[in-house]
């Protein structure tokens, strides 16, 4: 007995999950290669592990370009996107995009000061993170990180939240 992809996805559909923004500054390759870029990916499998020592775990796609930076870069942060931030996780959700330099653009950011990935301005709360493990899982990776710094710089509005395929609000 087995459940297919498809039955598994329709199930999961109905657990309404909180929408992140999850982003890391991509080194620059040397003195003559790219400069270093920054990198978001809109996650809603992300999660509190642990109060002590303060834990967070965020699922990434095996072989997606985060999973590859944070193989290699243990710092990123995370912010917790409002509901009136919809069109930040549409944009960070697109698959197969090159470069991300263009999707800042617009976006309100501070650097984080310790991890120097891009905070969104207006989030309900942002994390700044260091990966402490990666656990292989299926097609996905489960990054485990230690929680840096943490703030609530917006109190306005409620949470962005995704259920049955679709970006929701509560209420």
């Amino acid at each position: 007995m087995g459940v297919s992809n498809d039955e598994f996805r329709a199930a999961m559909s109905r657990l309404a999950a909180g929408v992140v923004l999850v982003t890391a500054f991509e080194p620059p390759l040397g003195p003559d290669g790219p400069q270093g870029e920054d990198v978001g990916m809109t996650a809603t499998a992300f999660m509190s592990v642990s109060l002590d020592p303060p834990l967070v775990l965020v699922s990434l796609r095996e072989g997606s370009r985060m999973d590859e930076l944070l193989d290699e870069q243990p710092l990123w942060a995370v912010s917790v996107l409002s509901e009136s931030q919809r069109h930040i996780a549409g944009r960070f959700a697109m698959k197969g995009r090159i470069s991300d330099r263009l999707l800042f653009e617009d976006i309100p950011y501070a650097r984080g000061e310790a991890t120097g990935a891009l905070l969104v301005g207006g989030a309900l709360a942002t994390l700044e993170c260091r990966t402490e493990e990666r656990v292989q899982a299926g097609d996905h990776t489960l990054v485990i990180g230690r929680v840096l710094t943490a703030g609530v710089p917006s109190a306005d509005g409620g949470p962005l939240t995704y259920f049955r395929g679709r970006y929701r609000q509560l209420g």
